[in-house]
């Protein structure tokens, strides 16, 4: 059996508390209201997979543990029909979970194409297609845990020891590796986390990370970062990104580039820990998913606008070059000027 490589990791990032398929269901953590409950979403049908998606019960990396696990549970659901019928069933779920989001696309597709590849085979064979794609997204985890740790390391070895960084929103896996990094450098940190509205995955899902990992740990209103910047208290800004296009833009979380203004402005380095999307040569094709602008007017099912009132809900923004000092990644840090070096370096199988 291989090692996993979520060893040591807060409860958020242990692989089946992010999402696990077992016996005919897909299970996701719903991270909407951790950290003062831990509720699981239980899917039957792979459409209820990419609807826990679409309705945020997991994001950031979390829907690369899902779509893979959710090829588990479409072959499930198909395992009775004949070897035609079973493929043309996976394809048609290979691309409906591929494409739950559509500014990561490009990501879940890799994932869930990857996983219909093996399940194609494995019918040939006539062995468990269902397994098939439990093993791939289980590999997949390790492959990105292990390439994501580098990317941790190089973050925290750039790092002097008692420095301060902000973040925002959930950076997923490179938040405990970077945990794990500092741990074994003997260094230790302040982490300042926005609270990042309207879903607050700031403060519920980063900060308690940081927490776990028993780092001073302060979470920041979105609307008070300025005056935190101001005072001095900051060393870097990082986050991670949803992709990185080939031309150095930096697509995230919506609010991240309001913050790499104000870091720009005071002197702040921003230091985001990703890899870039070798298949995203410019910035002009990203297609920003925009959401029902009604989830941004409540808060965990409760409406606190008066009716009548609008709202506007896009998802993420795009942060050009300029505000970007360097970009850390497992192969070192890159200028976002020049990500072609990284690209010479010849891709890997990440997801």
């Amino acid at each position: 059996m291989m090692k996993r490589q979520d060893e040591g990791m807060p409860f958020l990032l242990r692989y089946e508390n992010v999402a696990w398929y077992e016996d005919g269901a897909v299970r996701i953590l719903d991270r909407r209201v951790f950290p003062h409950e831990k509720r699981f979403v239980t899917c039957h049908d792979y459409h209820e997979v990419i609807k826990a998606i679409q309705d945020m019960v997991t994001q950031s990396a979390g829907p690369f543990t899902a779509v893979g696990m959710g090829m588990a549970l479409a072959a499930y659901q198909c395992r009775n029909e004949e070897e035609n019928k079973q493929v043309a069933f996976l394809t048609k779920a290979a691309d409906e979970l591929g494409h739950a989001r559509v500014t990561t696309a490009n990501r879940y597709s890799v994932i869930t194409h990857r996983a219909l590849k093996k399940q194609m085979q494995t019918l040939k064979e006539g062995k468990s297609a269902v397994e098939a794609a439990f093993n791939d997204t289980i590999e997949s985890l390790n492959r990105r845990y292990a390439t994501e740790q580098k990317i941790g390391d190089n973050f925290v070895k750039m790092l002097p020891n008692n420095s301060s960084f902000l973040t925002h929103c959930y950076a997923e896996t490179v938040i405990g590796c970077i945990i794990r990094a500092a741990k074994v450098q003997g260094k230790t940190f302040k982490a300042y986390d926005t609270a990042t509205e309207p879903f607050f995955q700031g403060a519920k899902l980063t900060a308690s990370c940081f927490a776990e990992g028993g780092f001073d740990t302060t979470m920041v209103p979105d609307n008070m970062v300025n005056f935190v910047l101001e005072q001095g208290k900051i060393d870097v800004f990082t986050t991670a990104a949803d992709s990185v296009t080939m031309d150095g833009y930096l697509v995230n979380k919506v609010g991240t580039k309001q913050n790499a203004i104000l870091c720009h402005r005071v002197g702040v380095p921003y230091f985001p820990t990703e890899i870039p999307d070798l298949d995203k040569k410019d910035h002009r094709d990203i297609k920003i998913e925009m959401r029902d602008p009604e989830q941004s007017m409540e808060f965990e099912g409760k409406k606190y606008t008066m009716d009548g009132v609008k709202s506007i809900y896009p998802a993420f923004d795009i942060t050009p070059p300029y505000l970007i000092n360097a970009l850390v990644t497992d192969r070192g840090i890159f200028s976002p000027y020049n990500l072609s070096a990284y690209a010479e370096m010849g891709g890997e199988d990440f997801y």
